[in-house]
């Protein structure tokens, strides 16, 4: 065994770096400079949930499952961001949509069974974090998780799910579709036309269906929505409407987005996972610094990643 090093998996910060979006840019201003006032001091104004950070429960529900008042991140255990992890690979189409057969088999070529999951920290690699960007690609068409992948998270109970995506749902199970009722805004895609509309055209009325209620409740009935739902509406959440956040954080599972950095560097290993966000008392995320602690002669023989223009 050689020493144990540590991994970067985060996206760089700076001012220009690729937000959500409904969210604000940061703004960075200089309070003192070297040449006027001999130290430089400067301020940060900024969303927390921009480049790689974490969610808190408080972030997307006012209660968890458990009845418990939903918690913020001061709330929340330490070692709920940080623990044993493994990378899965997960082998998804362009603007696909994530499900329990997809984590299965990430699992099986990992070597690891979704039972030994519990309790440990699991990153999907999709490949997204390589697009990392001001742009519809990695916003617009990202692939992604939803009820299915909420509800293996849910069976399976890691204590943190990491994943190198835009966030811990498919871009259509947020506001970018038509979710979050007068906040949903059903983007511009490529072609002039909103991406509810093309991805009907490509992918059929049924499979878009899984991405908006009413929707749903018309090609299935609103029998099989409950049924498949119920559980979400129940606790007064729309079911549509980033159920994977919902599943995963309803059940007090962290989750991280935009992990990024030398994440090819562990696809397909396990090491050590650490995360931490400031400590905030009442915040509803974080940003954080996502590293791997890993056997130097574990690590997969990759490039190191460069970001040839801030975090770009």
């Amino acid at each position: 065994m050689g020493k144990k090093v540590l991994v970067d998996l985060s996206h760089p910060f700076h001012v220009d770096i690729p937000v959500w979006p409904y969210f604000a840019k940061p703004k960075i201003d200089t309070m003192h400079n070297l040449s006027k006032s001999g130290v430089l001091t400067q301020k940060i104004d900024v969303v927390m949930h921009c480049g790689t950070h974490a969610d808190a429960p408080r972030h997307v529900m006012e209660y968890e499952f458990d009845g418990r008042r939903a918690r913020y991140t001061h709330e929340m255990p330490l070692d709920a961001y940080y623990g044993d992890a493994v990378c899965l690979d997960i082998q998804v189409e362009r603007w696909g949509l994530i499900t329990a057969s997809h984590l299965d088999d990430a699992c099986r070529r990992a070597n690891i069974k979704p039972e030994e999951l519990k309790d440990m920290v699991v990153c999907l690699r999709t490949g997204m974090h390589l697009k990392f960007d001001e742009s519809k690609e990695y916003y617009h068409y990202s692939c992604g998780t939803g009820r299915e992948a909420g509800e293996w998270f849910e069976k399976y109970q890691p204590k943190c799910v990491a994943m190198d995506m835009q966030a811990l749902d498919h871009p259509l199970h947020t506001t970018m579709g038509k979710n979050g009722g007068s906040l949903a805004m059903n983007l511009d895609g490529y072609s002039g036309k909103t991406i509810t509309e093309e991805y009907i055209e490509q992918f059929g009325i049924e499979a878009f269906a899984e991405f908006n209620k009413e929707t749903y409740i018309q090609v299935h009935g609103i029998e099989k929505y409950m049924k498949d739902f119920g559980k979400l509406e129940e606790h007064h959440l729309e079911g549509t409407w980033e159920p994977c956040h919902k599943y995963m954080l309803g059940n007090g599972i962290v989750g991280i987005e935009n992990l990024g950095g030398d994440l090819d560097k562990v696809v397909g290993k396990r090491f050590k996972f650490m995360a931490f966000p400031i400590r905030w008392w009442l915040g509803d995320g974080s940003m954080v610094r996502c590293v791997a602690e890993i056997d130097e002669d574990d690590i997969n023989d990759v490039p190191e990643r460069v970001y040839p223009f801030g975090a770009i």
